[in-house]
């Protein structure tokens, strides 16, 4: 598994799928949303501002608070659970960064 993610982390994603639809600002055009999925239950939340509006990359502010495992001392997560993954999701189907990045060819 995974670690779990941080900011870090989706830094560093995004950085390894620079170029490709696995990052937000390639596969827009494509109509994919950023979202996350807890894989343990299949639950999926498209990313959001800590106001509710849809952000256009991925943020963990607007997401459950019981998929974060820990807060800074602002409240703002910076850690989720382990089950949590970035990913985007587009016509109600969740995809991993993999398969937004082929799909978005």
């Amino acid at each position: 598994m995974a670690p779990p993610l941080t900011k870090s982390r989706i830094r560093q994603e995004n950085l390894a799928f620079a170029g490709t639809g696995g990052v937000s600002a390639e596969n827009r055009c494509s109509r994919f949303e950023p979202a996350f999925r807890d894989e343990a239950t299949g639950r999926v939340e498209v990313s959001r501002f800590s106001d509710g509006s849809p952000a256009p990359m991925h943020l963990m502010d607007g997401l459950p608070a019981d998929w974060v495992d820990c807060r800074d001392e602002h409240g703002r997560p910076c850690t989720l659970k382990a089950d949590v993954v970035a990913g985007f999701i587009r016509d109600g189907e969740f995809y991993t960064r993999d398969e937004a990045a082929n799909l978005a060819l």
